[in-house]
């Protein structure tokens, strides 16, 4: 990643003026996973430095370092140089090597929004990824956000995943609690508590995830995704019965009209949690694989008085959701499927087969933190899948 970072250097003799005091920026090496695949979904393993191209927001970048991890193998086809020497620049001080064998996988269970149903699916989903996904020499971490209280920090034993498949269990709300629990100005409170708490857990491991260097980091992200404001037709229809009163007149109401109550943002809240959720996961080179336990979704159970469209129409807001952080971030979304043996080998050979190309930033805006990445090839028949950006930190705050 890129860091900026403003140190205060002595005076000289010749500068007696304490009020001028002298900056310097340090600069780190920007790193992007790529994998590059033939037109039959092969992944290309002999694409060498001048093959690839890298643009930052739309600047061509220098590359300065390949390498290359083929089959759980690394292969350093191009050490990076140290960063340009320029006026007023410190080289940050060499960090030591970390062993980069194996890889690094963070299984996120969002089990705040996991109806208590699919705990038997979940379970199952997590025994397949023991078997398909997660190998020998391996490093995992496991977190959860609501009641199997799971947190168990990075560690290559795989008794820890077996035994925390056991203690996963679905609390997510249903559809009746949905539309009969308290209201806001935000719509319903305990979503959006929900919400809140699944958001800034997975932001603040982001945040741990970014001082793991040289490692391929996957996040496996289990979650039936996120809606704002769901089922609007029908928390109007039961609110119009709690208050004695038609639907037609309650619309009419800013304080008792779903519709009306701020639920206008609702949508565009959405956007911003699942941004600064991408931002943060890009920030620390992390790949979000979202898998929805639901499998292929029809309608609604037959206990869930739900009206069909209504239904479709919140699957569509929850799957969109997960796809948008798989999407951001160059992973996959596994939604509205049930072969799940078949999307983790995927995961699992997109882990196992990729390049880390680095740069060193020569951006023209240097005070722009969101910064765009795009990556390119010249091999005829290769395609490329990557990170789409990344966000500088923001600068700590004056003491």
């Amino acid at each position: 990643m890129l860091a900026l970072a403003v140190t205060t250097g002595a005076p000289s003799a010749q500068q007696q003026n304490p009020q001028q005091p002298t900056f310097r920026v340090s600069v780190d090496l920007v790193t992007t996973d790529v994998i590059a695949r033939d037109r039959n979904g092969q992944f290309v393993s002999d694409l060498k430095t001048d093959e690839f191209e890298v643009y930052e927001d739309g600047v061509k970048q220098e590359i300065v370092s390949l390498v290359l991890t083929h089959g759980g193998r690394v292969f350093n086809v191009q050490a990076p140089p140290p960063a340009p020497v320029q006026e007023g620049i410190i080289l940050p001080a060499a960090r030591p090597t970390n062993d980069a064998a194996g890889r690094v996988f963070l299984i996120f269970i969002d089990d705040l929004h996991l109806d208590f149903r699919l705990t038997p699916r979940t379970r199952d989903l997590m025994q397949r990824m023991l078997k398909n996904l997660v190998h020998e020499g391996d490093m995992f971490g496991i977190v959860s956000t609501g009641t199997s209280s799971i947190s168990e920090q990075l560690t290559y034993d795989r008794q820890v995943l077996e035994s925390s498949i056991k203690r996963v269990t679905g609390s997510g709300l249903r559809p009746e609690d949905l539309i009969k629990t308290a209201q806001t100005s935000q719509g319903p409170a305990e979503l959006r508590y929900r919400a809140h708490v699944a958001f800034s857990t997975a932001y603040q491991l982001m945040r741990n995830l970014e001082q793991l260097r040289n490692r391929r980091k996957a996040v496996i992200y289990i979650s039936s995704g996120y809606d704002f404001n769901p089922f609007v037709q029908s928390r109007l229809k039961y609110q119009a019965e709690m208050f004695g009163t038609t639907e037609d007149q309650l619309e009419l109401d800013p304080f008792t009209n779903p519709r009306m109550q701020g639920q206008q943002f609702a949508e565009a809240d959405l956007v911003r949690e699942l941004a600064e959720l991408t931002r943060a996961a890009n920030r620390a080179n992390a790949t979000f694989y979202t898998i929805d336990p639901r499998g292929l979704v029809a309608g609604p159970d037959l206990d869930q008085q739900v009206e069909t469209q209504e239904w479709q129409e919140h699957v569509r807001e929850t799957q969109d959701s997960l796809r948008v952080l798989a999407e951001q971030t160059g992973g996959i979304a596994v939604v509205n499927q049930n072969d799940f043996d078949r999307a983790l080998k995927r995961i699992d050979a997109e882990t196992s087969d990729y390049y880390v190309l680095g740069y060193y930033s020569n951006n023209p805006d240097p005070l722009k933190r969101t910064r765009r990445i795009e990556v390119k090839t010249r091999r005829d028949g290769v395609q490329v899948w990557s990170r789409t950006s990344y966000s500088l930190p923001r600068p700590p705050a004056p003491q």
